[in-house]
């Protein structure tokens, strides 16, 4: 659909987001597509990038679609909120490749969920963050409730998830919603290369740190220690680690295969 752009390029599918009108706001069919580009990736690819076209990350529920349909409290938003929006934050949390999200311009409302859901955040000067749900008289529904917290810390959230403030780039970096920040200009040059790099390291490791730590914001250290601990033992066992070992007592860079 010409709405939602899937591109797959050397181990790294980008998904973006293209309906400038609504600052690439969302319906429910564009979810749904959005979710099926994150869960039916092809073998090869190895970390999911999540953007958005003409200067906008996501600006959230696009109302104006929501109202014509008659958006109520009623089975079928309930369905449409816990299996095609929430399914796509779940999606992303779960995925055992890496993910990114490229914020150039509002990420707001549930858009603000989407980038909080990817383990990655590169922001763009311009880029700003908002849980706006409480403008509109709502709550957070896209995990931003859990999410926010276990990124910035119980007090930030709550003043962003209470106010519906607006956190500018160099805000985001400084309490660690951003991971980077980047002139607007260089965000996809930038992004393009984390991905490459991530995409060229061992998917193995990803998945297991991955698990390991998201896991871990919901168990103990014990917990936490099983998961590192079965996960190496796998890894040690993996061609990946005989590729890696080799590669370094060859001095060269190691080309890992999943294996």
């Amino acid at each position: 659909m010409t709405e939602l752009l899937v591109t797959d390029s050397e181990g790294v599918r980008t998904i973006t987001l293209d309906r400038p009108a609504s600052r690439n706001g969302l319906t429910l069919e564009v979810v749904q597509h959005m979710k099926a580009a994150v869960l039916d990736t092809p073998t090869p690819t190895r970390v999911i990038v999540m953007t958005g076209a003409s200067g906008a990350f996501c600006s959230g529920l696009d109302l104006k679609d929501a109202m014509q349909r008659g958006l109520r409290s009623g089975a079928e938003t309930a369905a449409g909120l816990r299996e095609d929006f929430q399914g796509l934050i779940r999606a992303l949390v779960e995925s055992e490749r890496p993910t990114i999200a490229a914020v150039d311009g509002a990420a707001a409302g549930f858009g603000c969920d989407l980038a909080l859901a990817c383990d990655l955040r590169i922001v763009s000067d311009r880029g700003f963050f908002g849980e706006i749900f409480v403008r509109r008289g709502l709550m957070p529904d896209g995990g931003g409730t859990w999410l926010l917290p276990h990124i910035v810390g119980t007090g930030r959230a709550l003043e962003m998830l209470l106010t519906g403030d607006l956190v500018q780039a160099d805000e985001a970096f400084r309490i660690g919603l951003a991971n980077r920040i980047v002139p607007h200009a260089e965000l996809m040059a930038r992004v393009a290369e984390l991905a490459l790099r991530l995409a060229k390291g061992p998917p193995l490791v990803h998945r297991h740190v991955k698990r390991a730590v998201y896991a871990g914001l919901h168990g103990d250290l014990a917990a936490s220690h099983e998961l590192e601990a079965t996960g190496q033992l796998e890894l040690l066992a993996s061609a990946d680690f005989a590729e890696g070992i080799t590669a370094f007592l060859q001095k060269r860079e190691p080309r890992f295969q999943g294996r």
